[in-house]
C-alpha cells in the first residue's frame, strides 16, 4: 500500500529554510566587527600617524585582495561544496582579528587589514568567500522569493553595521587611548567563533550535477548568461570606483572636513546604517511590486541626487543628515542588485557569477581610496564626490538600458 502523501503546510512555501536562517544569522554576527571598523578604522591609523594616503593604499591592498580570491573561490565553489569556503573566511577573520590587536609595527597591523578587509564596510558579507556563501543561500530560496530574500539578508548586515557603528564610540569614552581602538578587534574574534560554531550544525545540499555534454540548448543558454554577466562586469567596474572614491574613507572625511571625532561620527554612521536596514527591507517588497530592475534604478536615481549636495553642506549636522538619507536609499539596493545576479545564471553557476560581480566593483573600487585619499591631504573635499556623481549616473543609465528587458511586468498587487 502506497504512503499518503504529506499534507501541504499553508504556509511552508513562505517560511524560510532553517539553514537560509544560520546563513542570514552568521551575516549579521560578522557586521558587528565591520560595522566598528568602518568608523575608527581610518581614524585608529591616522592616530597612529598614518597619511591619508597611507590608509588609502592599505584598503586598496584589502580589496584588491578580496577580489583576486573570490574569482577563485567562486569558481570553486561551484564544482565542490560551498561550506568549507565559509568556514575558511571565519578562521581566517579570526586570525587576522588576533593578530591585528597585537600588532606593535604598521606592516604587522597592515597585513590583517588586507586579508580580513577590515575598515571595508563589508555589511556582514563572508569577504573574499562571499560568493560561496550566496549561492548556497540562492540555492534555497525559489527565484519568485529572492528579491525579498536577499534584501532581508542585507538589511540584517546593515542593523548589525549599525550596533557596530555605535560601539565605535568606545575608544572616545574608555579613556583608553589607542587601546580603547585595539580592543575593538575582539568583536571579529568573538563573531568568528559564533559563527564557527553555528557552521558545526549545518548540512549541505548540492543539486545534481549537470550532464557531463551540454545539449544545444544548454550552449545557447550558456551564451545568453556569458553576454549577461559581461555587461555585469562593465557596469559594477563603473560602480565600484564610483563607491570606493568616498565609501572607505567616509569616517575620515567626516573627521578632516569638519574636525569631529569617533564620538561624533559614530552614532551617525549607526542612524545611517540603521535606516539603509529599513530601506533594504522595503526594496525587498518594492522588488514584488515593481521589479527588481526598476526597484534598483529608482533608489539610485534618488540617491544621485543627494551625492550632488553632500559636500557643499555647511554644517556636519546638516551632512550627516543627507548623509544617512543617501546611504538608505544606495545601499538598500544590494540585495535587489544581488537578486538580479542570482536570476542571470543556474545554480551551477550562481558562484562564478557572484565572484563575477564581486570582483568587478572589488577591484576598481579598491584604486578609489588612494585617489580620494590623496585629494584630501592636498585640501580638495569636493572633487572626490563629483567624480562619483559622473560615474554613478553613468551606472544607474546604463544598469537599465542593459538589464530592462529582464523585468517582467509587475505583478498586481494582492
Amino acid at each position: 500500500m502506497r504512503p499518503a502523501p504529506p499534507r501541504s503546510d499553508p504556509g511552508s512555501e513562505k517560511r524560510l529554510p532553517g539553514t537560509a536562517r544560520a546563513l542570514i544569522t552568521l551575516r549579521g554576527a560578522r557586521s558587528l566587527g565591520q560595522g566598528a571598523f568602518f568608523v575608527d578604522l581610518a581614524l585608529y591609523l591616522a592616530r597612529l600617524g598614518w597619511s591619508g594616503t597611507e590608509i588609502g593604499l592599505v584598503l586598496t591592498g584589502g580589496g584588491l585582495f578580496t577580489g583576486a580570491l573570490s574569482l577563485a573561490v567562486g569558481f570553486s565553489s561551484d564544482r565542490l561544496t560551498r561550506k568549507p569556503f565559509i568556514v575558511a573566511n571565519e578562521c581566517l577573520t579570526l586570525a587576522a582579528a588576533v593578530t591585528a590587536f597585537l600588532a606593535q609595527t604598521p606592516w604587522l597591523l597592515a597585513v590583517p587589514i588586507v586579508l580580513a578587509g577590515f575598515g571595508r564596510g563589508a555589511n556582514g558579507s563572508a569577504g573574499p568567500f562571499a560568493s560561496a556563501e550566496q549561492a548556497w543561500l540562492a540555492h534555497l530560496i525559489p527565484p519568485e522569493r529572492r528579491g525579498r530574500i536577499f534584501s532581508l539578508n542585507t538589511a540584517t548586515g546593515f542593523f548589525g553595521m549599525g550596533a557596530g557603528a555605535l560601539l565605535a564610540v568606545f575608544p572616545s569614552v574608555a579613556g583608553l587611548g589607542l587601546m580603547g581602538y585595539r580592543l575593538l578587534f575582539f568583536l571579529p574574534v568573538v563573531a568568528s567563533l559564533f559563527n564557527l560554531a553555528v557552521l558545526s550544525f549545518l548540512r549541505e545540499v548540492r543539486p545534481p550535477a549537470p550532464p557531463p555534454s551540454p545539449t544545444h540548448h544548454i550552449r545557447a543558454q550558456r551564451r545568453n548568461e556569458n553576454r549577461s554577466l559581461t555587461r555585469l562586469v562593465l557596469l559594477n567596474s563603473i560602480n565600484g570606483f564610483a563607491v570606493g572614491l568616498i565609501g572607505p574613507l567616509m569616517s575620515y572625511w567626516f573627521a578632516v572636513r569638519f574636525g569631529v571625532g569617533p564620538a561624533v561620527i559614530a552614532p551617525v554612521m549607526a542612524l545611517a546604517f540603521a535606516i539603509t536596514g529599513v530601506s533594504s527591507l522595503v526594496a525587498g517588497r518594492l522588488t514584488e511590486r515593481l521589479g527588481l530592475v526598476r526597484s534598483v534604478v529608482g533608489m539610485r536615481s534618488l540617491g544621485l541626487i543627494l551625492l550632488a549636495i553632500l559636500p557643499i553642506m555647511p554644517t556636519y549636522a546638516l551632512a550627516a543628515l543627507v548623509y544617512f538619507i543617501r546611504s538608505a536609499l544606495n545601499r538598500g539596493s544590494v540585495g535587489a542588485r544581488q537578486a538580479v545576479v542570482m536570476s542571470l545564471v543556474g545554480d551551477e553557476r550562481r558562484g562564478w557569477a557572484t565572484s563575477l560581480n564581486a570582483t568587478s566593483f572589488q577591484f576598481p573600487q579598491a584604486i578609489g581610496p588612494v585617489l580620494s585619499g590623496a585629494l584630501i591631504d592636498q585640501g580638495d573635499l569636493v572633487l572626490p564626490f563629483y567624480l562619483a556623481f559622473i560615474l554613478q549616473l553613468a551606472y544607474v543609465v546604463g544598469y537599465w538600458r542593459l538589464f530592462r528587458h529582464l523585468e517582467s511586468a509587475p505583478a498586481p498587487a494582492p
